[in-house]
């Protein structure tokens, strides 16, 4: 099944996102939003995105999908990048964000184990991103003052456009 992608403006993405116990309805859910995330041409997709306000993400960078429930992050390095984010709840708009190169990561898988994994580069920077999401924050909510008031227009424009579709 494909989900509508929720959009900037919308309460859901902000919204506290519940703890998940796994069952079969979580397992079809990943595998919907995998489906709707490869048919955007996102790298990762969080709950929150489509609208379901619980602690689950997909991504998948080109190494193939990871499913990740109940997500922490554990430590992150020191050494930060700053490199172009877009997102498919912010469509058109990219800009700099300043990510830790290393994170340690402790996830459940769709089957209910335990993965503790270290990550680096461009899946650390999707597996904050996404994690993000489920803490009620955007990327635009991460850049500077002076790049958000660049884009405030768009925002708006954005807001605006998911108020007329809801109707």
């Amino acid at each position: 099944m494909i989900y509508e992608i929720r959009t900037y403006g919308d309460p859901c993405l902000s919204d506290v996102n519940q703890l998940v116990n796994i069952d079969d309805n979580i397992k079809q859910l990943l595998d919907d939003m995998l489906e709707t995330m490869y048919k955007t041409n996102g790298v990762g997709l969080a709950a929150p995105q489509i609208g379901i306000n619980k602690q689950l993400f997909v991504i998948d960078i080109g190494e193939g999908p990871r499913k990740v429930i109940n997500p922490e992050i554990i430590e992150m390095s020191e050494d930060h990048n700053d490199s172009d984010e877009g997102c498919l709840s912010v469509p058109g708009i990219y800009k700099k964000v300043r990510r830790a190169n290393k994170i340690k990561v402790k996830y459940l898988d769709e089957n209910g184990s335990t993965v503790e994994e270290e990550m680096e580069g461009f899946l650390a920077k999707a597996f904050q991103h996404e994690n993000d999401h489920l803490n009620g924050v955007l990327f635009v909510d991460r850049i500077s003052p002076l790049s958000r008031r660049m884009i405030s227009k768009k925002l708006q424009l954005l807001k605006k456009a998911r108020l007329k579709n809801k109707k």
